[in-house]
């Protein structure tokens, strides 16, 4: 996940009323296949959102009261836990079934290996409590903020995929980029709880770690999946499927661009007043 910047624009009043409005609408579709139609097994949805809801209340109670720091260490906790899901998920696929037959059209379409449908049904659900948060406090810039599309996209593909079943061990793949995030929350919390001048070893391993997982579980990641589903393209069907996941993946691509950017920039800062400092 992309980090969250602070303060809202002006005319946000329209924005934000836009994705509330969006959010409600999809609260009200979840809420209407849980306990209308039955469908049980998209109650994990609903775990995740409370439980990042109740992760929110314990840190600003316990740790700080800051808007962005609560954000940012909750963001931290969903990507600690999205990404050793997903690994899990992975791992445990390949020991019982091998690479070579993970990766065919009809598994990644039409199948769900085992624990992926629940890690991603909790994963939305803290989308859409990060979407809530971020909404409440203002933590959003611009007058299309990038972080509230790049949510309400993601609350869209990863809905409609539980709903139809269809694609959840591609989404489960695209979220092993959330190792990635793991270490720009971690710069984050450090640089906001006042460690700026941290230990320079450990600040150099976490800009190692950083660069690292930005390249392989970000960047390789989302690059292979995009060349699949195109090399796949022929395999999917009439529907809406293979549009929505290419667009996805292109919105995913863009973004990667921006956030390497944003990336080499803070690097390129920090040597610098390192430099300064020396």
């Amino acid at each position: 996940m992309p980090p969250h910047r602070a303060g809202g624009a002006a005319g946000g009043g329209d924005t934000s009323a836009f994705f509330a409005a969006t959010l409600v609408l999809w609260a009200v579709s979840v809420g209407f296949e849980i306990g209308v139609r039955g469908r049980r097994e998209l109650a994990p949805v609903a775990a995740g959102f409370a439980f990042f809801q109740a992760a929110n209340a314990a840190v600003r109670a316990s740790v700080s009261r800051d808007p962005l720091f609560v954000n940012t260490a909750v963001s931290l906790l969903h990507s600690s836990l999205t990404s050793a899901s997903a690994i899990f998920v992975l791992v445990n696929q390949w020991r019982n079934k091998g690479l070579e037959n993970m990766f065919q059209h009809e598994e990644l379409f039409g199948g769900s290996w085992i624990g992926a449908y629940p890690a991603l049904c909790f994963s939305c659900g803290y989308f859409a409590y990060d979407q809530l948060d971020m909404l409440r406090y203002r933590l959003y810039s611009g007058w299309i903020p990038g972080i509230l599309t790049h949510h309400l996209i993601l609350l869209i593909c990863f809905t409609l995929a539980l709903y139809r079943n269809v694609t959840i061990n591609y989404l489960i793949l695209s979220l092993v980029c959330e190792l990635h995030s793991i270490f720009l929350h971690v710069r984050k919390v450090r640089r906001m709880a006042g460690f700026r001048d941290f230990n320079r070893k450990v600040v150099k391993l976490e800009w190692v770690l950083n660069w690292t997982t930005f390249v392989t579980a970000r960047v390789t990641c989302h690059i292979l999946i995009t060349y699949k589903l195109i090399t796949d393209a022929h395999k999917f069907g009439k529907g809406i499927e293979l549009p929505l996941a290419l667009l996805g993946m292109a919105g995913m691509n863009l973004l990667n661009i921006f956030l390497g950017l944003d990336l080499f920039k803070a690097f390129a800062r920090e040597r610098n007043q390192q430099r300064h400092q020396d």
